[in-house]
C-alpha cells in the first residue's frame, strides 16, 4: 500500500483539500545560478524526469505560468531555466517560490498507489465498520508512511500503512478500511 511523496494541494497552507487539486507542487526554487536566467530547483516530485523544455509550469503563489525553456540535473535538484526570465537578475524574483504543475498533468500510478492528496481527508474504519476517524496526514517514514487520524473529539492515532494493517481503500466511498494490529 505505498504511496508517493507528498504532493501538495497549492494553498496558502500548503495542505491538501479533500478534492482534487488544480496544482500539484513539484519543487522550490532556490537561488539564481549564473548570469543566463538559471536558478537552482529542490525537486518535491518523484517524477521529476516529466519536467521536460516547453511545458508550462505554475509559479508562487499567484500561479504565474512560465514556459520551461531547459532543465539539467543539478546537485540534488535542478538547474531551470524560463523563456520569461534571461537575466540572473529578473529570475532572482523567483527565489523561495513553489513549483507547481497542473493535477491534470500527473503521471498516473500504478493498481493499488495513490496519492497523498487522493487519500487526506477519507474516513478510517476498521473490520467491523466502527469509525475511527478521517486521515488528517500521511507522515512519510523509511521503511513505510504512517496514516496520522483523527477523531471528532481531536484525539489522533497512528496507523501504519501496510498491506497487513490497510485492507482497503475506496476511492468513490472516501473510505479507508483498517486492521488494527494489538497496541493500535
Amino acid at each position: 500500500m505505498s504511496s508517493p511523496s507528498p504532493l501538495q494541494h497549492a494553498t496558502d497552507s500548503g495542505s491538501p483539500d479533500v478534492d482534487e487539486p488544480d496544482f500539484l507542487v513539484v519543487g522550490k526554487l532556490g537561488k539564481p545560478h549564473g548570469v543566463r536566467g538559471e536558478i537552482v530547483m529542490d525537486i518535491y516530485t518523484d517524477f521529476p524526469e516529466r519536467l521536460q523544455p516547453g511545458m508550462i509550469l505554475f509559479i508562487g503563489s499567484q500561479f504565474e505560468s512560465l514556459r520551461l525553456v531547459a532543465c539539467r540535473p543539478h546537485r540534488r535538484g535542478m538547474l531551470v531555466t524560463f523563456e520569461e526570465y534571461q537575466s540572473r537578475e529578473g529570475v532572482a524574483e523567483l527565489r523561495n517560490q513553489l513549483v507547481h504543475v497542473s493535477a491534470a498533468d500527473r503521471p498516473p500510478l500504478p493498481e493499488g498507489e495513490y496519492y497523498h492528496h487522493q487519500l487526506l481527508g477519507l474516513q478510517v474504519i476498521d473490520e467491523s465498520e466502527q469509525p475511527l476517524g478521517w486521515l488528517d496526514q500521511i507522515l512519510t517514514t523509511g521503511a513505510n508512511d504512517v496514516y496520522l487520524v483523527r477523531d471528532r473529539a481531536g484525539g489522533e492515532r497512528l496507523i501504519p500503512a501496510t498491506d497487513e494493517v490497510v485492507l482497503d481503500i475506496d476511492l468513490e466511498r472516501k473510505i479507508i478500511r483498517v486492521h488494527l494490529l494489538p497496541g493500535l
